[in-house]
């Protein structure tokens, strides 16, 4: 691995928005090395040639691999592309990007010399440099910049007070709409991140989308947008760096961030993420990688917190009407072929009967303070199907999946059933008031279109009918479990 220099360099404008050329030119510095402190921007008198505007001038502090002249290449392509042009010494330009001191190095070329030649005599480089370096030595002159500034008159360089921070107006967020009517959700959708998450067996990587929100009071314009990534920013690092961490933590971190930072009364927060998990087929005994989503939802009102937890996963189905179809057909056709009533049964007792399949993708949800194993939500999806599905299968395995799917034949409503039937069986010390949703689509096979079912509801609504047989007709929602207070 190349070893990382630490390098100073020297920015100035006086052509256009000088202020957002020095931004601009940080922003494309950043494609190549990492910009670890800039300097407050300051306004400077020309030196050499007199007759052109005032510049503007800052220096940052960037670590990177490249070599010297690499970086002196790098920094070229960027003031060509922002539109500086060959002229005369000291010419008016966009932008001017100078090497100052690249570790302790000393060199000398005939393209190159660092330090640079001059920044020692330059009031402009000195004072925005002893800002952020002040100790800083010069390998050749072995004076600190501290020292070098002392010895030039800084007359001419004087600070901005806007600097990087531009100088807003009123708030347009925080004045009153002209329609008086609150709503429901504002906030951000489809922001996508790579999030790691550590633990006792290392750092896993998830590809996360997440989703969120605040309520907007009916006197208020609009919610701040930017604060929403402000309040994931400062929560992921956080979050991520814990020992176990999982996402519904994670989730329920930028729920109270958001509050905070919003000033809202309740923010949501739905977290979606790509989940890895080994598995190992069932015959041919190969290692596989599934791909499962993950889901996270939290809701915060400032006092109360709800949060849920949920998986997404695909296995296959295939369809009883069919296969009930087929084995009268079957029947039959044994019958006429002269089979006796006792033998044509045996027969379709011994083999599995031919049915048409669909792919299904079984969503399971569960709302609880106690925390929920994701692993254990994969497999009371996957067993609820008729047989669960695998990224590699050799033939062997082809052959199980096909012959347990067709002994276990199954309608879409049949999964779900099943669904709710395992999360009662798995957790029987989840309270009454946990929330359970269970969603499966079947992906038909020889239909245009796909078929659908779902429930859900509080876990005693659903233990009240599964354990005890009662027809609950209310069931409880999503958004009303979200918003009830514990």
């Amino acid at each position: 691995m190349a070893a990382s220099h630490k390098v100073y360099l020297g920015l100035g404008s006086n052509l256009g928005d000088r202020q957002n050329n020095i931004i601009q030119a940080l922003q494309q510095l950043k494609s190549q090395v990492s910009v670890e402190k800039a300097s407050s921007f300051y306004e400077t008198e020309p030196v050499g040639y007199l007759d052109q505007p005032l510049f503007i001038n800052a220096v940052c502090l960037v670590s990177t691999d490249l070599t010297p002249q690499e970086l002196f290449s790098f920094v070229k392509r960027i003031e060509r592309r922002m539109g500086r042009q060959q002229a005369f010494r000291n010419a008016p330009r966009p932008i001017d990007i100078d090497i100052l001191f690249y570790d302790d190095l000393v060199l000398e070329s005939p393209e190159l010399t660092i330090p640079h030649p001059s920044l020692h005599q330059r009031a402009f480089v000195l004072v925005p440099l002893a800002e952020i370096a002040p100790t800083l030595v010069h390998p050749v002159l072995k004076s600190t910049v501290a020292e070098l500034l002392e010895k030039v008159d800084p007359r001419g360089v004087r600070k901005l007070s806007r600097s990087l921070q531009l100088s807003l107006g009123r708030d347009l967020q925080e004045t009153v709409p002209s329609v008086h009517v609150s709503l429901s959700r504002v906030g951000i959708t489809n922001m996508q991140r790579i999030i790691s998450l550590a633990s006792d067996g290392g750092c896993n990587l998830f590809y996360t989308n997440l989703e969120l929100f605040v309520d907007l009071p009916p006197m208020q314009m609009g919610a701040h947008m930017s604060r929403f990534s402000d309040a994931l920013e400062e929560v992921v690092d956080e979050v991520t760096a814990q020992k176990a961490a999982n996402v519904e933590s994670l989730a329920e971190a930028i729920a109270r961030q958001i509050v905070e930072r919003q000033g809202a009364v309740r923010s949501e927060v739905r977290l979606y993420a790509k989940y890895p998990v080994e598995k190992i087929t069932p015959v041919s005994a190969k290692r596989t990688q599934e791909l499962y989503s993950l889901i996270s939802i939290a809701v915060y009102n400032g006092k109360t917190l709800r949060s849920i937890i949920g998986v997404e996963a695909e296995g296959m189905t295939a369809c009883p009407c069919a296969q009930d179809m087929v084995r009268d057909y079957s029947r039959e056709r044994l019958l006429e072929e002269g089979f006796s009533e006792e033998q044509a049964e045996k027969i379709l007792g011994a083999i599995p009967i031919a049915s048409h399949n669909q792919r299904g993708r079984g969503t399971l949800l569960v709302g609880s303070k106690e925390r929920i194993r994701a692993e254990e939500l994969v497999e009371i999806v996957e067993s609820s199907m008729s047989s669960e599905t695998y990224n590699l299968l050799k033939r062997q395995d082809e052959l199980f999946v096909v012959n347990k799917a067709h002994r276990n034949p199954m309608f879409v409503e049949d999964v779900v059933r099943e669904m709710l039937y395992n999360v009662v069986e798995t957790y029987p010390n989840l309270p009454d008031n946990a929330f359970v949703w269970a969603k499966q689509v079947n992906f038909e096979g020889i239909h245009k279109h796909d078929v659908f079912a779902e429930r859900f509801g509080t876990l005693g609504e659903i233990r009240k009918e599964v354990l005890e047989g009662q027809h609950i007709s209310k069931h409880t929602t999503l958004e009303e479990w979200l918003n009830t207070a514990e």
